[in-house]
């Protein structure tokens, strides 16, 4: 097949039949037998016409796909799971949906931009890389693993975040403490700490006020019920 002969209707009615989220310049260099010059021609024409989505250099997404980034960005770096503020925002601990996507990897941590989105891969020991689910074709950390993973960045002073502004509604203090133990001692204090509040949403400033002055009045404080 020569450059010239490649429709656009032609080349998605081919993709589709791939269940792929994205293509690298190889995998398209297969699929349409064409030689890397003529490809690359092609590709920048179907780029410009919409028909592809440059994702990054030399990795494309068809354009009848939506733009599943997240999808996209865990197939790339493998292996790797949603965690941190991405996991934290999508389970409603942070208030705030953070501009980049933050993943938990065992591979060296690493930084890159997917269709102008940043992207963040943060190195966890193997020991610490546990506790995540297969959601919608996304690897992601259970609610309790990434507050702890958080955790154990803060510790490490590699991100900041005020902690006292986080919800923790609905999750499990013995899954939570349970995990803990698998982190360093500093982690697991903090992780014993913000356990007191679990089952406590707080929404507005003066709320949260009015419950960090409470909890420092009380040291024995028993796990608040929402």
């Amino acid at each position: 097949m020569v450059a010239k002969a490649i429709s656009s209707i032609v080349l998605l009615r081919t993709l589709r039949g791939f269940n792929k989220p994205y293509f690298t310049v190889a995998d398209l260099e297969k699929i349409l037998g064409m030689e890397r010059n003529s490809l690359y021609v092609t590709l920048n024409r179907l780029v410009d016409s919409g028909v592809l989505i440059r994702l990054k250099r030399g990795v494309y997404q068809p354009e009848f796909q939506s733009l599943e980034l997240e999808k996209v960005a865990n197939e790339l770096y493998y292996p790797s799971y949603l965690s941190f503020e991405s996991a934290l925002s999508r389970y409603g601990i942070l208030s705030q949906t953070p501009y980049t996507l933050t993943f938990a990897t065992t591979n060296r941590s690493k930084k890159l931009k997917l269709a102008g989105r940043e992207v963040e891969y943060r190195q966890l020991k193997d020991e610490y890389f546990f506790g995540y689910t297969l959601e919608i074709g996304i690897y992601i950390a259970e609610p309790e693993k990434a507050v702890l993973d958080q955790l154990y960045m803060l510790s490490k002073g590699k991100v900041s975040s005020d902690t006292s502004e986080w919800s923790l509604v609905g999750l499990k203090k013995s899954k939570f403490l349970q995990y803990s133990k698998k982190f360093p001692g500093t982690v697991q204090e903090s992780a014993k700490k913000l356990a007191t509040g679990f089952g406590k949403y707080v929404t507005t400033i003066d709320e949260r006020e009015s419950f960090l002055s409470r909890y420092q009045s009380k040291p024995n404080l028993k796990t608040l019920k929402s």
